[in-house]
């Protein structure tokens, strides 16, 4: 049985200190920033706006395999599929 690759980095998209999304990716973290950056996307929390363009991304662990960075995704709340 051949082992899965361990391409896949854990990641949280900060704006200052605030973590705002977090995910997983296959890409560069580079690239994936310029992405969640140009987005247009804002987050807004206790009165507080937080532009997406302003982010910067922070690699979180290790690289992992999909299937164990998806768990990551979903045990911390940033999946797609979270209530």
């Amino acid at each position: 049985m051949a082992k899965s690759k361990r391409n896949t980095n854990k990641y949280h998209f900060k704006v200052g200190n605030k973590v705002v999304h977090g995910g997983i990716t296959d890409k560069e973290l580079s690239e994936r920033e310029a992405e969640h950056r140009a987005s247009g996307n804002i987050t807004k929390e206790n009165g507080k706006t937080y532009k997406w363009s302003d982010g910067h991304i922070v690699k979180v662990g290790n690289k992992t395999t999909r299937d164990k960075g998806l768990g990551w995704e979903r045990d911390n709340g940033f999946g797609a599929n979270q209530e």
